[in-house]
């Protein structure tokens, strides 16, 4: 699990690193609705980034490792496909990017579900 601590903290990095991309860099150059958007990815990645970290941190008092690898996995999954997909949108304007986003977010259910399920006692 210590390469998803790794992981988390690179995603947090960034979530940082773009969020103040976005404050400093965009302001006024893009849409207040496309600084929105932008806004919601960060947000995510940075929730999802702590999460990750929370299970790497939790691993070895859950009762399954391999349900808390794929919560890992699939926060991670969502990341990219959620709030890339709207950063994407955000900078691009490429709409058919919006269509990968719920997949990501379906990502973020599925890895928090598998959390709950790597705690649950037989």
């Amino acid at each position: 699990m210590t390469a998803y601590v790794k992981i988390g903290a690179v995603f947090a990095f960034l979530a940082v690193a773009i969020g103040a991309f976005g404050a400093h860099i965009l302001e006024g150059r893009i849409t207040e609705h496309e600084m929105d958007i932008y806004h919601t990815g960060v947000q995510y990645q940075m929730f999802h980034a702590a999460g990750i970290l929370l299970v790497a941190a939790l691993a070895d008092k859950l009762i399954s490792r391999k349900l808390a690898v794929w919560a890992c996995r699939l926060l991670l999954a969502g990341i990219v496909l959620f709030s890339g997909s709207l950063y994407a949108l955000a900078l691009g304007g490429i709409d058919v990017l919006g269509a990968i986003t719920p997949i990501g977010g379906v990502a973020f259910l599925a890895g928090w579900i598998c959390l709950a399920l790597a705690a649950k006692k037989s």
